[in-house]
């Protein structure tokens, strides 16, 4: 009759240290995968603002009858929906759009007159993103009477 080892296989010890090594290498990588959510929600902040450039130029050139009066309204055919969106990408659903008012950490801003606008809107990461009419798309938060990015 053939006898039976019953010593094969891993032992106590050797199990516990396979469990913490994959224990640590999964810290480190749900460590990544947090900064990676951040910086994808503030791409999409930058992204909604950029889009709000062609939104306010297709205002000018229609509704606004040559002029950004009116741009920042709430109003079909505004950029007031792409500011809010940029807004609630960062701060959550409770993000608002304040017009003609300065940026914070969960209100964004739309400031315009006859000839300029602004929207600014503040980053999952920290400080803010402004675009205007000038073409500027930058770091930056607006104060209640900026009409361009500082």
């Amino acid at each position: 009759m053939k006898k039976i080892n019953f010593r094969r296989g891993f032992t106590l010890i050797e199990l516990l240290v396979v469990v913490a090594i994959i224990g640590v290498l999964a810290s480190v990588v749900l460590a990544s995968l947090n900064s990676a959510r951040v910086k994808g929600a503030d791409a999409a902040v930058k992204a909604n603002l950029a889009n709000t450039r062609a939104q306010a130029e297709i205002f000018y050139d229609g509704a606004g009858n040559n002029t950004y009066t009116g741009v920042c309204a709430v109003a079909v055919g505004t950029i007031n929906a792409g500011v809010l969106a940029a807004v609630q990408a960062a701060a959550g659903s409770s993000g608002t759009v304040g017009l003609n008012a300065a940026t914070t950490s969960t209100t964004g801003s739309c400031n315009n007159d006859a000839t300029t606008w602004a929207a600014a809107s503040p980053l999952k990461g920290g400080g803010y993103w402004c675009v205007d009419s000038t073409g500027a798309s930058k770091s930056g938060g607006l104060t209640a009477a900026a009409k361009v990015c500082p």
